[in-house]
């Protein structure tokens, strides 16, 4: 017999979670598509190229090819194909990390860092722009409800762990 024994409120809560789950996956695929589009057609670039010039960006004495893939939580490949061709833009350079012969950072170049900010200024009007029925308060209520659940997942993973 297969029948469900959990209470009625259990079972309530746990679809409603996984109703949740979709809408949150429905919207972020929505929002991911529009700004792949975006970048594509009037940026000629990809939302992993943004990526990669965001995390370097934000670290301007530059990043190992390593530390990019931790940030961006993908792997050394994904990375270097990127970083290649942003390099033979221009956009990017590789520097020679002193004292490690072996290890070279990736820093953006003065064109990159222009060329980034005018990509993040786009970027910011474009999810201001499909974000625009979400007030101050709802985002804000929002931030501390999404990072509430990070934190739960990020325990709830620990848990786990511990089980294994």
């Amino acid at each position: 017999m297969s029948a469900d024994v959990r209470p009625a409120e259990a079972v309530a809560l746990s679809k409603a979670r996984l109703r949740l789950w979709l809408r949150l996956l429905k919207v972020s695929h929505r929002i991911e598509a529009v700004l792949r589009e975006r970048l594509r057609d009037g940026h000629g670039s990809t939302l992993p190229r943004f990526d990669v010039m965001a995390a370097l960006y934000r670290a301007p004495g530059g990043l190992k090819m390593s530390g990019i893939s931790g940030v961006l939580k993908v792997s050394n490949g994904n990375v270097t194909g990127i970083v290649d061709k942003l390099v033979d833009e221009g956009r990017v350079e590789r520097v020679p990390v002193a004292g490690d012969r072996r290890a070279t950072l990736v820093r953006l170049t003065p064109e990159g860092r222009a060329h980034f900010e005018g990509l993040a200024a786009a970027h910011e009007r474009w999810i201001d722009g499909l974000l625009a029925e979400v007030d101050a308060a709802t985002a804000a209520e929002m931030t501390a409800a999404l990072d509430r659940i990070a934190a739960g997942i990020e325990r709830h993973i620990e848990r786990q762990g511990e089980r294994a």
